[in-house]
């Protein structure tokens, strides 16, 4: 299967540049990273907390399929609706430690729009680590998901 989300990943660097087109209006691209409702069905989490101001949290949870329960949590530092949002996120008890996580939304026409993320990790091996799980198929996995959650609803 095609991977419509393109991931670059560096050598020596301690970021990943994520970015994928979708056949979606930019709102509602937007909605799928700050409704609570919409981030649980496309993300398959559970939604703790979610704060969503400047400066506010958010905390996540979910089951690995082994069933041992995987918690995120982070803080919106600032967003610009249909925009940007600029977050941290960390797993807990996960060796990755916080990234700083840069969403940029860009309406293409009416019915597209391109999302670019930048990851930004403490270090670049933090990084590789989180890039020898299946990461690249899961942010695939997750985009196709929330496409096919917001096609529906529209």
């Amino acid at each position: 299967m095609e991977q419509k989300t393109n991931v670059i990943a560096e050598d020596d660097k301690q970021e990943i540049l994520i970015t994928r087109t979708f056949d979606l209006p930019v709102e509602l691209l937007f909605k799928a990273y700050t409704e609570p409702e919409i981030i649980e069905q496309w993300m398959g989490t559970k939604v703790l907390k979610f704060d969503f101001q400047k400066h506010g949290s958010f905390q996540f949870s979910t089951s690995d399929p082994k069933g041992n329960k995987i918690a995120f949590n982070g803080t919106i530092h600032n967003f610009v609706t249909n925009q940007k949002i600029i977050r941290t996120f960390e797993m807990e008890n996960m060796p990755f430690g916080v990234q700083l996580e840069i969403y940029e939304f860009e309406k293409l026409s009416k019915k597209t729009s391109r999302l670019k993320q930048s990851v930004i990790y403490q270090s670049v091996n933090h990084r590789d680590q989180n890039l020898k799980l299946p990461f690249k198929q899961g942010i695939n996995w997750a985009h196709n998901r929330l496409e096919g959650i917001l096609t529906k609803s529209k």
